[in-house]
C-alpha cells in the first residue's frame, strides 16, 4: 500500500467519514447507476414541503419536485425501476446527512443563504419564505415588542430566533430561548405554554396550526424578520448532478408544473385534515419562477 493511499485513508478516518462514504458522495450519478438506488432526505412536519400524511406517508410540494428529478435521473441513467429511499432528517442533521451520502437530495425545507453554501449546494429556489412569529389569541401578543421578557421557541438548527434577537438589539429587549428537536416539538411547546411564541417561516407556521386540534387558538402577526429562499438540497462540487437537479427544476418553471404544484401544496385543501393554507403566491417567487436561480438570502436583504 503506498504512502499516499495510507495517508488518504487516515483522513477519512479521523475525518469520520468511510473511504465508501466519501467516494459514494463525490459523484451522485455514479453512486445511483453503480447501486441501483436514489435517497431522498424528507421532513416530517415541514407543511407543506415535506412532512408525513394521515398514513405516515411523505408528501408535500418539495417531495413533488423532488421526485420529478428522480424521473429525470431514471431517464439520464436508464434506470426505469429506480425508486426512491426516503430517509427523515431533521435541522440538525441534513447537513451530515448530505455531505457523508446518506441521503441525496433534502426535499425539505433548507434556506439558501451564504454560509450554508460554503457546505452544500442547491437548486433553483422554489419557495420563498417570511420568517413570522406564531402566538396564541389569548396572549393578546400583536407586535414583536410585546415578546419583551418572554421565552421563545424556535426549532433547534434553525437561525430565527438569533433574527428576532437582532431585530431588538439596543432597545433594552431580551428573551428567552426555546428549542424544540423539530417543528413540531416546537409547536407542541406553543400549545403547552412553555413559550409565549414560535418564530419560523411562515408556511411552516401556517400548516401546523392548521393541523393542530384547535387552528383558531393561534395566529401569525404581521411583522417580517426576514425573507428568505427556501431550495432542494443537495451535495456541493458535483456539477454532473447538480445539472440535472437545475435542468429538472428549470424545466418545471416553463412548463406551468411549479406554478400547478404550488397551488396544489399552498391554496387547495391538502392533507391529512384537508385544510388549504391559502398563501397565494409572492411576487418574489412569480418572479423567481421566471428568471430562475439560485441566490442565497444575503441577496434578498436590502443594503443597510
Amino acid at each position: 500500500m503506498g504512502v499516499i493511499r495510507v495517508l488518504i485513508l487516515l483522513a477519512l478516518a479521523f475525518s469520520g467519514v468511510s473511504g465508501t462514504q466519501a467516494a459514494e458522495a463525490g459523484a451522485t450519478l455514479d453512486k445511483v447507476k453503480r447501486t441501483g438506488s436514489i435517497t431522498l432526505g424528507i421532513r416530517e412536519a415541514s407543511y407543506p414541503l415535506s412532512y408525513l400524511d394521515d398514513q405516515k406517508r411523505p408528501v408535500g410540494y418539495h417531495i413533488d419536485i423532488c421526485l420529478r428529478v428522480v424521473e429525470a435521473v431514471k431517464t439520464r441513467l436508464g434506470l426505469p425501476s429506480l425508486v426512491p429511499q426516503m430517509v427523515p432528517v431533521n435541522s440538525q442533521t441534513r447537513f451530515a446527512k448530505i455531505q457523508d451520502g446518506t441521503i441525496d437530495l433534502e426535499c425539505g425545507s433548507t434556506t439558501n443563504n451564504a454560509a450554508r453554501k460554503k457546505l452544500v449546494a442547491f437548486a433553483p429556489t422554489t419557495y420563498v419564505a417570511s420568517v413570522r412569529t406564531a402566538v396564541k389569541r389569548s396572549s393578546h401578543i400583536s407586535s414583536l415588542s410585546q415578546l419583551n421578557g418572554k421565552a421563545v421557541v424556535t426549532t433547534t438548527g434553525a437561525t430565527a430566533v438569533q433574527l428576532l434577537k437582532a431585530r431588538g438589539q439596543g432597545a433594552g429587549f431580551h428573551i428567552s430561548e426555546v428549542f424544540g428537536a423539530d417543528h413540531a416539538e416546537s409547536f407542541r411547546l406553543l400549545e403547552a405554554d412553555q413559550a409565549a411564541a414560535f418564530v419560523m417561516d411562515d408556511n411552516l407556521l401556517a400548516g401546523l396550526i392548521a393541523n393542530s386540534a384547535a387552528p383558531k387558538d393561534y395566529e401569525i402577526i404581521g411583522e417580517t424578520l426576514n425573507t428568505e429562499p427556501i431550495a432542494i438540497m443537495l451535495r456541493k462540487d458535483d456539477p454532473a448532478f447538480k445539472a440535472v437537479v437545475d435542468e429538472t427544476v428549470k424545466a418545471m418553471m416553463t412548463s406551468g408544473e411549479i406554478a400547478r404544484l404550488y397551488a396544489k401544496w399552498f391554496q387547495s385543501p391538502i392533507p391529512p385534515r384537508g385544510t388549504a393554507l391559502d398563501f397565494p403566491m409572492s411576487a418574489v417567487l412569480a418572479s423567481l419562477i421566471q428568471f430562475p436561480g439560485d441566490d442565497p438570502a444575503e441577496a434578498f436583504r436590502p443594503t443597510e
